[in-house]
């Protein structure tokens, strides 16, 4: 195996849990985030892979990388990112962090309390925001509500997942002091079912999780860009669905995913709130300048 594309899932954008440059994303700002994606996707390909050893991971990643800051042209995901970039004068940081997250992936398998998660989130998912942010060319000053969305769905991701990602890569997210503290050894993660004990651990996971959602709740409503602002409305209903899915259902053994119709449910939802918010702020702002 000597390239990325031998480690490949063959997974999509289209098969993600959250919108990826969806329809409601301007076609001019989809190829760059299609490239980003792509880059993600091969990475986290690479990091995830089951036979692969973690030296030749991390000989991979760092291929990668190479290829994306201009050492070398080995990396197909990286030369087409690298490209797309330069067409726009865009910074390679937050491509830089996300393999930073991927490295981790290899070398770090347990975390030890939910600000070393935090940090994680801050490689692992943060920069995802940013960088369709920064594509768009919105402020900095939204990147806190970014910051918190993009890090819940990671959390998200990982509570829906935690058994599979324990069987199947020896990977624990849920943090060791709070299985400490609920006294839940991580083999439980193996079982067929979740103890009552360990749902207490996802449940308390999931209202942190709240929080993180209460803090991006207004970030829809800071974006410009009033497509972009639609689908960070959309993502935000989804995450917060499935953030109550994960406080009421044993994601060992029930469905936490949604199913198709329940994502189109939940867009429509999304959309008429979002429309409605829309127009009642336009109708409020002419009587607010005339009281002034």
């Amino acid at each position: 195996m000597t390239n990325a594309s031998d480690l490949a899932s063959g997974k999509g954008h289209t098969d993600e849990n959250f919108p990826v440059a969806s329809f409601l994303i301007h076609p001019r700002y989809r190829a760059v985030i299609l490239a980003f994606y792509g880059f993600a996707r091969a990475a986290d390909d690479v990091a995830d892979h089951p036979s692969a050893s973690p030296d030749e991971k991390l000989r991979l990643l760092e291929a990668m990388r190479k290829a994306l800051v201009g050492e070398s042209e080995t990396s197909s995901e990286a030369l087409v990112l690298r490209r797309a970039l330069a067409e726009r004068n865009l910074s390679n940081v937050h491509a830089l962090d996300l393999l930073e997250a991927f490295r981790r992936d290899v070398t770090k398998l347990r975390y030890a309390n939910w600000d070393e998660l935090m940090d994680y989130c801050r490689y692992s998912a943060m920069p995802v925001g940013r960088f369709v942010l920064d594509v768009h060319g919105e402020a900095r000053a939204t990147w806190p509500m970014s910051d918190a969305l993009c890090a819940a769905l990671q959390v998200i991701n990982h509570l829906q997942d935690c058994g599979k990602d324990y069987l199947a890569l020896n990977r624990i997210y849920i943090p060791l002091d709070v299985l400490a503290e609920a006294r839940v050894d991580v083999s439980a993660l193996r079982e067929a079912y979740a103890s009552d004990k360990l749902r207490g651990v996802i449940r308390g996971l999931a209202q942190r999780t709240a929080g993180l959602l209460g803090t991006s709740r207004p970030f829809a409503r800071s974006v410009r860009d009033g497509r972009l602002a639609l689908e960070v409305s959309v993502i935000q209903s989804l995450a917060e669905d499935l953030n109550l899915r994960l406080m009421e259902r044993d994601p060992l053994s029930e469905r936490v995913h949604h199913r198709r119709s329940e994502v189109l449910g939940l867009i429509a939802r999304a959309t008429a709130r979002f429309v409605g918010g829309r127009l009642r702020s336009r109708n409020e702002t002419p009587q607010v300048l005339h009281e002034r």
